[in-house]
């Protein structure tokens, strides 16, 4: 017991599971350290008049009734820096890859207060996912929070390590949250990355199914903090927790051991106040601040589609939109199995690039009219041709938006695929060439069109000289799969 100078002692009257109770505390404060002996710590995690409830985040010794315990008055805090790039920790700093331990640069309380209102600046510039359904409908901007909800095996994780991956050479640092999961998952979500090279730029905090109900409850609030040292340095950061479901779940558990009062599914009343404090830390700082961001993508799993449980609806209000997954959807092949009708970005299209902007500005609407016109004609055996032709354009741009998992696209790339669907260039083709089209296309342009590529990434508008490359180039790949006569008769279509 010599790691920190000692301020209170107190005793350990009695313990259940991962909570003690302790006398003899007087000046205890919330999140405080306190140090159990034999290199167990803990938390102040609540108290009353004459005790305090300490959550135990590691045991080392047994601890039980009798036990002395000290503190200072110093919050309980996490290490941060830049050694945590590509290194799997706990939510205690410590080492999960048999890498040995992690230079710290610095100590950030825990729980940090969020940015202050006049710190922020607008959110105007756009986090590209690379899933193009998102990009395109659903946009992301630096600073947002985006509630992602679906039922188990929907999808979601695969949403949150796909952006993950679209970040490599794009300066921000990615953080992924395993909350309550199996150990089979961090595996395979490490090992992506790995195979992705998305671990330069990447910090893995893991506490899944074996780790404490303190663990699971901290990690979130740990991942802030390692998100906030990299922020105020004017970097971007995008956090995935995975997921928050578990999360609350572990905050139940704990507040029922701490005897505080069960209300709705058994939650306390402060299930609200648990995600808050945590949501309001992602911000866009103004330039005079660094002009960094750090956005939240909060992974939450419903059942049977239920977007109205108690958690989900808290996490609704306070967030800057959701992404609804369908089961459905998803076992029909269609993925990312979104649910455009319940998905929104309160954000919109202030952060999309012009070129998106102009391209898909009618896409969500488009999408939905086509799911009703297949619906309506699902019985009808006469169809016109008029008909006919929107429902193979409508089925041309499902094949278009639909997307594998772990093969993030680049939004320059995207933005041939839509220009060419809103000319109406891929009229002559079959699914089967469409899903030819749109696999082989972004080798081709890095081979034949790379500057082009460059100039609407940085450009970010549909100049006349960038529409001109794109109707060249799309021309000539299309050869490929049109017969040159079919391939003229295509007219331009003005966007």
């Amino acid at each position: 017991m010599s790691f920190f100078k000692y301020k209170e002692f107190g005793t350990v009257i009695s313990k259940k599971q991962c909570v003690i109770v302790v006398e003899g505390l007087a000046n205890c404060i919330y999140g405080q350290l306190v140090d159990l002996g034999g290199g167990s710590r803990g938390m102040v995690i609540g108290f009353t008049e004459k005790a305090a409830q300490v959550l135990i985040l590691k045991e080392m010794t047994a601890i039980g009734a009798g036990d002395r315990v000290a503190t200072t008055l110093e919050p309980f805090t996490t290490p941060v820096g830049e050694n945590f790039l590509g290194r799997i920790t706990t939510a205690l700093g410590e080492p999960r890859d048999g890498k040995g331990p992690v230079k710290a640069s610095d100590h950030y309380p825990i729980f940090r207060d969020s940015p202050p209102i006049m710190s922020r600046g607008g959110l105007e510039r756009s986090v590209e996912t690379g899933v193009k359904i998102i990009d395109s409908m659903i946009p992301l901007g630096c600073g947002q929070r985006e509630l992602l909800t679906g039922d188990r095996m929907s999808g979601k994780t695969t949403l949150g390590t796909d952006t993950i991956i679209n970040q490599k050479g794009k300066g921000v640092i990615c953080i992924y949250v395993d909350i309550g999961k199996a150990e089979m998952q961090l595996k395979r979500v490490s090992s992506l990355f790995q195979r992705h090279g998305c671990l330069d730029y990447t910090i893995i905090l893991s506490a899944g199914a074996s780790a404490s109900q303190g663990e699971q409850y901290l990690a979130p609030y740990v991942a802030c903090s390692l998100g906030e040292y990299f922020m105020y340095r004017g970097k971007d950061v995008f956090v995935v927790f995975d997921d928050f479901s578990k999360h609350a779940w572990a905050y139940r558990e704990l507040s029922l051991l701490l005897g505080r009062p069960p209300g709705r599914n058994a939650y306390p009343g402060d299930i609200f106040y648990l995600h808050s404090q945590m949501i309001e830390r992602a911000a866009q700082l103004d330039e005079k601040r660094g002009g960094g961001s750090m956005t939240f993508l909060p992974l939450m799993e419903t059942l049977e589609g239920d977007i109205t449980s108690y958690v989900i609806t808290n996490l609704v209000s306070m967030t800057d939109g959701q992404i609804c997954l369908d089961l459905k959807l998803f076992a029909q092949g269609f993925k990312p199995a979104l649910d455009l009708g319940l998905s929104v970005s309160r954000i919109g299209t202030k952060v999309q690039w012009s070129i998106m902007k102009a391209l898909t500005k009618t896409y969500r609407l488009d999408y939905l009219q086509y799911r009703e016109l297949v619906e309506s004609t699902k019985l009808s055996s006469d169809i016109s041709k008029s008909v006919q032709d929107s429902l193979k354009f409508g089925a041309i741009f499902v094949e278009l938006i639909a997307q594998d998992k772990d093969v993030p696209v680049p939004l320059e790339e995207q933005v041939f695929l839509y220009y060419a669907h809103n000319n109406k260039m891929l009229m002559p083709l079959t699914l089967d060439q469409v899903r030819e089209f749109k696999r082989d296309l972004s080798l081709y342009l890095h081979e034949n069109a790379a500057e082009l590529l460059r100039s609407i990434r940085a450009e970010k508008k549909l100049t006349d000289k960038i529409k001109e490359g794109m109707e060249s180039n799309l021309r000539t790949f299309l050869a490929r799969f049109i017969q040159a006569p079919e391939l003229n008769a295509i007219a331009p279509v003005k966007v």
